[in-house]
């Protein structure tokens, strides 16, 4: 047993904290809004009352929260992990955040005797449910190991990619290809409407060739029943696409159909699509087309 804090229990921290209490550890789970603690305490966590009170005795801290300066915040803030965490303990970032932010944050935990390794996720709120998350981790070989066994919990692909900062990395290109397919999927499945196709025998056939794919199996459903309550948020991968094209653009690197569906993950935020799930672009593809659900 393991004493684990958990600050972030949205959609997806949530269900991975529930994991780790059911796999017999002791997790005090954190969230600015209370009530988000219920199914960890249900599970036999605790609710803390702030992250100081997360963190007291924990020897992993996991954090999964929206963005850079939220990390920066629950890490470095006044109130936050390095203030009051144990000397030694392991920090588990499982946001998507910037990698540059990740390599300044894991000089400042080992300035401070921790060990931090950035851990982003991808699998949405499904994969978090059911602990199949993939993991892409950065950070040294010795705390990757360390961290092997909580991983292994929430997680079914967990790979060390590099140091720190390495798994951020990855994670923003598996969002610039999680987002180019599902914009794609969108305009393929408001194009087979327009012809008055049987789409759901399309979306069969179709997943059984090379346009199969994770987000065909996940996401054709929902735009087919124009069902957009959310897995992962329009603005979240706005965000996230935001730090692959400014990455890109440090590094030198020309992605043309990512600077497009970024744009396209902008002007449907910009329309008000942010709180829907990311295959809600859909709807982005019917307004270009004049059409309407």
């Amino acid at each position: 047993m393991t004493n684990i804090a958990f600050i972030g229990l949205g959609i997806m921290g949530s269900p991975m904290a529930v994991h780790l209490a059911k796999a017999g550890h002791a997790v005090a789970g954190y969230n600015r809004s209370p009530a988000r603690a219920k199914a960890l305490v249900d599970a036999g966590g605790r609710a803390a009352a702030s992250i100081a009170d997360a963190v007291t005795d924990a020897e992993v801290v996991a954090v999964m929260v929206p963005d850079s300066p939220d990390v920066l915040a629950v890490l470095a803030g006044e109130g936050g992990v390095f203030d009051n965490a144990p000397a030694g303990a392991l920090i588990i970032d499982f946001s998507s955040i910037r990698p540059d932010v990740t390599t300044d944050l894991a000089v400042q935990a080992a300035e401070r005797g921790f060990r931090l390794i950035d851990a982003p996720v991808s699998g949405g709120e499904a994969g978090a449910v059911n602990a199949a998350l993939s993991i892409m981790v950065g950070g040294t070989a010795e705390d990757f190991a360390a961290a092997k066994p909580v991983l292994d919990v929430v997680g079914k692909t967990v790979v060390h990619v590099g140091p720190n900062g390495a798994g951020q990395t990855v994670k923003a290109a598996n969002q610039l290809i999680v987002a180019g397919n599902i914009q794609l999927l969108a305009e393929a499945i408001v194009f087979l409407e327009a012809y008055g196709v049987d789409t759901a025998a399309a979306v069969q056939v179709l997943g059984g060739g090379l346009a199969g794919s994770a987000v065909l199996d996940q996401k054709a459903q929902k735009m087919v029943d124009r069902e957009f309550e959310p897995g992962f948020r329009i603005e979240l991968h706005h965000k996230d696409l935001g730090i692959v094209t400014a990455a890109a653009r440090e590094a030198g690197v020309v992605a043309p159909l990512g600077g497009l569906v970024a744009q396209l993950m902008a002007s449907a935020r910009a329309a008000g699509d942010g709180p829907l799930d990311h295959s809600a672009l859909l709807r982005g593809v019917e307004r270009l087309s004049g059409r309407t659900s």
